[in-house]
């Protein structure tokens, strides 16, 4: 009874399982079917979000075409200081220079600054800043050499000759405080023999403008200079008649010499500390010419103090040292917004990043790093001022076609009133204003660790922006009211302009 029972229901379960298994292929058709649509509107919805371009669909945007930067000028270019110190080869300089300065024409270079180009007390070992004889250019036996350091007279004769060609405008350094390397004689004013002696025989070859103890401080017509003495026992004295003949008085003058015989067409005075600026201003009424004094002083007013009493241009020391506080010492964007001389007189400031002199000083806070100069460059080349590029960092393979980037720039866009947008510790914004017929710039400096970006007011509405220097792609649009994002790589810079 027991095992018919097991069976019956046995026999029950199996019949409901054929039934189940009878319906199973409906079941799995029909499940099929269901997944099959659903997987087909789940391909087409992601089709649809992959096009572009349709109808009813906004179009990719166009890349932005940059200015045809040719076709804009400043009316203003960049002067190149053509030397470092101790340069090398000796003897080759002035050909060298003269392989250069086509390359330098083209890039937007419109004067440049040689070096001292008369021979001093150091004759081929000497940078010029111990001047011996004024009318030595390279063609004397003295001082243990014909050429100077940098070559013969004729050499730099072609040089000057090859320049006037390109259009570019030659600047002669002149030593007008001190002088060096004269002969003994008894000096009864210091009651002592000094080497004050510049005759044929001693340091003065050229036999023009030979000179005594009676030209040097002190004297029965001056004691001592306004300025600072230097080379004091040589320390020129500019009251003495004599003195001012052979300077720039007479026909054949060291002036008049310079620009109407060697074809010299301005100055750069050295050392202007160490005399009145009466004299100066002397040197210019006889001959004229582009001309920047070296005050070596990081105070602005009195740079512009002495730029008010010679009329002439400065090198704008308040400028670099603002930049070196702003990038080295300090690392704080504010100090770019400081006291400077470009700010009250813009066309009697010459800016720098670095000379001959704070390229060999041992001093930290007298030269900017190697690491922060593009940024002090970026910084000089669309500010107002007169830029000057130094020869090393120009020719540092490192830099070369950035800073070429930045002549450019500073050539055709750098024009216009100059407004700080924003300073703070990490970031600077800066804008040129342009005129009508140019756009102007923005400068944007960042010295922070990540990408930074910052809403600004511009003059230029509903267009698109670039970035001139291509150190960002990022090319944002202004709106309606000229308010537009701009952005700075990390430790880095941008320059904004319109876009055609």
């Amino acid at each position: 009874m027991k095992g018919c029972c097991c069976a019956a229901l046995f026999n029950s379960i199996n019949m409901r399982k054929n039934k189940f298994l009878f319906l199973f292929p409906f079941i799995f058709c029909f499940l099929l079917v269901i997944s099959s649509c659903s997987k087909e509107e789940d391909e087409a919805a992601n089709t649809t979000e992959e096009i572009t371009g349709e109808e009813g669909q906004e179009e990719t945007p166009e890349e932005p075409v940059a200015l045809d930067l040719s076709q804009y000028s400043t009316g203003q270019k960049v002067m190149m200081q053509t030397f470092y110190w101790d340069v090398e080869p000796r003897f080759e300089w002035w050909n060298n220079l003269s392989d250069k300065v086509e390359g330098w024409a083209e890039a937007g270079i419109d004067r440049l600054w040689l070096p001292v180009a008369t021979k001093g007390q150091s004759g081929g070992y000497s940078m010029g800043y111990d001047p011996s004889d004024y009318f030595d250019f390279g063609q004397y036996d003295q001082h243990g050499t014909i050429p100077t350091r940098f070559g013969t007279k004729e050499e730099l004769e072609d040089l000057i000759t090859k320049s006037h060609d390109l259009g570019l405008e030659v600047i002669a350094d002149i030593v007008l405080n001190h002088n060096s390397g004269g002969g003994l004689e008894y000096n009864p004013y210091r009651e002592k023999e000094t080497y004050t002696n510049f005759d044929e025989q001693h340091g003065n070859a050229s036999g023009m403008f030979n000179r005594s103890y009676e030209h040097f401080h002190p004297n029965d017509v001056s004691q001592s200079d306004r300025g600072d003495l230097f080379f004091s026992e040589q320390d020129v004295d500019h009251d003495v008649p004599y003195v001012q003949d052979w300077l720039w008085k007479k026909d054949n003058s060291v002036a008049k010499y310079y620009k109407n015989e060697m074809g010299f067409d301005g100055w750069r005075f050295d050392y202007v500390k160490g005399f009145a600026p009466w004299v100066i201003k002397a040197w210019m009424d006889e001959v004229g010419g582009f001309a920047v004094g070296e005050n070596f002083d990081g105070n602005a007013d009195v740079l512009v103090d002495w730029v008010d009493a010679t009329g002439v241009s400065a090198f704008d020391f308040a400028a670099f040292y603002k930049m070196e506080e702003a990038f080295d010492r300090f690392d704080d964007l504010n100090y770019l917004d400081g006291s400077m001389l470009r700010k009250v007189y813009p066309n009697k400031a010459v800016t720098f990043v670095a000379n001959h002199d704070t390229e060999k000083d041992e001093n930290e806070d007298n030269r900017i790093a190697n690491e922060n100069k593009m940024k002090a460059y970026a910084y000089i080349l669309t500010h107002d001022g007169y830029p000057t590029i130094f020869y090393s960092d120009y020719e540092n393979e490192a830099f070369n076609e950035e800073i070429k980037q930045l002549i450019e720039i500073h050539n055709s866009l750098a024009i216009g009133n100059v407004e700080v947008l924003h300073v703070d510790n990490d970031e600077y914004i800066m804008k040129r204003a342009g005129n009508a017929e140019n756009p102007g710039l923005i400068l944007y400096i960042s010295t922070g660790s990540t990408t930074k970006r910052r809403n600004v007011q511009t003059n230029w509405n509903n267009v698109t922006l670039l970035d001139y220097s291509s150190n960002t792609t990022y090319t944002p649009t202004s709106d309606e009211n000229g308010m537009v994002t701009i952005e700075a790589p990390a430790n880095g810079y941008s320059i904004y302009s319109i876009t055609k």
